[in-house]
């Protein structure tokens, strides 16, 4: 694949996984005996990242231990947030700073990411430099294993997106990005969902179709139902 950097957004309180996340952080808690976010890494390093950032703030002294006591192929670096959380679009930019390249996958931990999306991240990346928008994102629809999810978008017959009354398409977290939409912006808290609604705007937010079975950590219900799950 052409894109070789990739950030991993593990900077939040995890509220709604409480009581664990008061000792723990969300990323790493375990499914099937590994953490959201060495799935996640190995994810990465199987596409042929050869960079990630991981962005952290919430309990990262142990997101800290945990990269330094493991042997990652591909070069971590570990960027914290230390007097106040920036946020998803806020950290996206400050840890994107740290790339000379332009374009960067973006992935949530909190999705169990498996060998199964490799053909799908590889069509998300290939359309993203045919269509040549700045953002691409990964959606899925009525797939979800927690089915109290509601829809996030739409797509039109161009597979742009749409945000409207009845959203069908739910974001998985992956996406790819290009730096130009942080153009002018300044490092401080924001959500990237600001960022797609001007993109949305503008028809130049483009969504992907992921045909996987969607195993998203949302709450500790879930994560308990999940814990009883192999999940390869």
């Amino acid at each position: 694949m052409k894109i070789k950097k990739a950030i991993i957004l593990a900077a939040g309180y995890g509220k709604r996984m409480l009581p664990i996340t008061n000792r723990i952080p969300k990323p790493l808690v375990k499914i099937n005996g590994i953490t959201l976010l060495e799935k996640s890494i190995n994810f990465l390093s199987s596409l042929g990242i050869n960079h990630i950032i991981i962005n952290t703030h919430h309990l990262n002294k142990q997101i800290v231990k945990f990269i330094n006591t493991k042997n990652f192929s591909p070069k971590i670096s570990v960027i914290i947030e230390k007097k106040k959380i920036l946020n998803t679009g806020g950290g996206i930019l400050n840890a994107s700073k740290n790339f000379r390249k332009n374009n960067f996958f973006v992935l949530n931990p909190d999705t169990i990411w498996r060998k199964e999306y490799k053909k799908e991240f590889k069509k998300l990346e290939k359309t993203y430099f045919k269509n040549r928008k700045p953002v691409m994102l990964l959606v899925s629809k009525g797939k979800s294993f927690d089915k109290n999810f509601k829809g996030d978008f739409n797509l039109n017959y161009k597979n742009e997106i749409l945000r409207q009354k009845n959203n069908k398409f739910i974001f998985t977290g992956a996406q790819i990005i290009n730096k130009s939409i942080f153009h002018e912006r300044k490092v401080k808290p924001f959500p990237i969902n600001k960022v797609w609604d001007e993109l949305i705007k503008k028809k130049e937010l483009i969504g992907i179709i992921s045909r996987q079975k969607f195993f998203h950590i949302n709450n500790y219900k879930i994560y308990k139902k999940l814990s009883k799950k192999f999940i390869g």
